[in-house]
C-alpha cells in the first residue's frame, strides 16, 4: 500500500510538472502564433491522458499491484514524451516565429531598398524627361528663329526691290522734267532770236513801218514775257516733280511698313494720284488702302 501510495502520488504530481516544463519553455516563443497554441493544446490533451493512466494505475477489482505499477510507468514515460514532444514544437515554433520575424524583417529591409531605387529611378526619368524636353524646346526655337530671320530678310529684299522701283521712276520722272525744262530754254532761245531779228527788221524798215514793226517788236516781247512764263512754270514743274518723286519713294517705304491706315482719306486720295490709281475719287478709304497696297505690290 505504501508503494501504491508513493505511485499514485507521483503519477498524480506529474502532469502538473510537465506543465509546469512546458510553460517554462513556452515563455520564450509568446506571440509566436498558431505552432505554439497547437504545441499547449497537445501538451493538455497528453496530461488528461496521464490523469487518465493513473486512475487505470489504482487497485480495482482483481488487477495486481505490480500491473497496475506497470501501467503506471508506462503512463509516465508517454507523459514524459508528450512532455518532450511539446517542449520540442514550442522550440520549433519559437525558431519559426525568429525566421519569420527575421524573414519579416528583410522584407522591410528590401522594401526600403526597392522604395528607394524606385524614387531613384523616378527621379532619373524624370530628369531625362525634362532634358528632353529642353532640347526639344531649344530646338524648336532654333527653327523658329531660324524661319523668322528668313522671312525678315525676305520682305527686307522685297522693301529694298520696291523702294529701288520708287526711286527710278522719281529719277525718269525728273530726267523727263529736265528735258522739259532743256525744250523750253531752246525755244526762249530761238523766240529771243526772232525777236532780235524781227526788231532789226524792224529798225532797218522805213518810217512808214514803225509803227508795223513795233507792234511786232511788242508781240515778240510778248511772246519772250510767254516764254519766261513758261519756263518758270516748266521749273516749277521740274520742283514739284522732285518734291513728288522723294514724297512717292517715301511714301512706298512708308506703304511697305504697312502703316495706310494711320493716313486719312485725302492723303490716301493725292498717294494713289501719285502712283496713278484710276477711280481714286470715288473709292472708300478701304478701297484706296487695298488699291495702294496692290499697286505697291505690282511694282515690286
Amino acid at each position: 500500500m505504501s508503494l501504491s501510495e508513493r505511485a499514485r502520488t507521483g503519477l498524480r504530481e506529474m502532469p502538473s510538472n510537465a506543465a509546469w516544463l512546458l510553460s517554462q519553455a513556452l515563455k520564450p516563443a509568446e506571440g509566436v502564433g498558431d505552432t505554439a497554441h497547437s504545441a499547449v493544446s497537445a501538451a493538455r490533451d497528453q496530461r488528461r491522458r496521464a490523469g487518465a493512466a493513473l486512475i487505470d494505475s489504482v487497485p480495482v477489482g482483481g488487477d495486481s499491484v505490480d500491473i497496475r505499477m506497470k501501467r503506471a510507468r508506462e503512463a509516465a514515460e508517454r507523459a514524459r514524451d508528450a512532455e518532450e514532444q511539446a517542449v520540442a514544437a514550442s522550440e520549433e515554433a519559437r525558431d519559426r516565429a525568429d525566421h519569420a520575424r527575421k524573414v519579416s524583417e528583410r522584407g522591410r529591409a528590401h522594401l526600403a531598398e526597392v522604395q528607394r531605387g524606385t524614387e531613384r529611378e523616378v527621379k532619373q526619368r524624370v530628369a531625362e524627361a525634362q532634358r528632353a524636353a529642353d532640347e526639344a524646346v531649344r530646338r524648336e526655337r532654333e527653327e523658329a528663329e531660324a524661319e523668322a530671320s528668313e522671312q525678315r530678310q525676305q520682305a527686307q529684299a522685297e522693301i529694298d526691290d520696291q523702294v529701288q522701283d520708287a526711286e527710278r521712276e522719281a529719277e525718269d520722272a525728273q530726267a523727263r522734267a529736265q528735258e522739259l525744262v532743256a525744250d523750253a530754254t531752246e525755244k526762249l532761245a530761238e523766240a529771243r532770236q526772232l525777236a532780235a531779228e524781227a526788231t532789226d527788221a524792224a529798225r532797218a524798215a522805213a518810217e512808214e513801218a514803225h509803227r508795223q514793226a513795233r507792234e511786232l517788236a511788242d508781240e515778240a516781247e510778248q511772246q519772250a514775257s510767254e516764254a519766261d512764263a513758261r519756263i518758270e512754270a516748266a521749273e516749277r514743274l521740274r520742283e514739284r516733280s522732285d518734291a513728288t518723286a522723294r514724297d512717292t519713294a517715301q511714301e512706298l517705304k512708308r506703304v511697305a511698313n504697312g502703316d495706310l491706315e494711320s493716313y486719312n482719306k485725302p492723303d490716301l486720295v493725292e498717294l494713289a494720284s501719285s502712283i496713278g490709281i484710276e477711280g481714286r475719287t470715288t473709292m472708300t478709304k478701304a478701297e484706296l488702302v487695298d488699291a495702294i497696297a496692290k499697286a505697291s505690290r505690282t511694282r515690286q
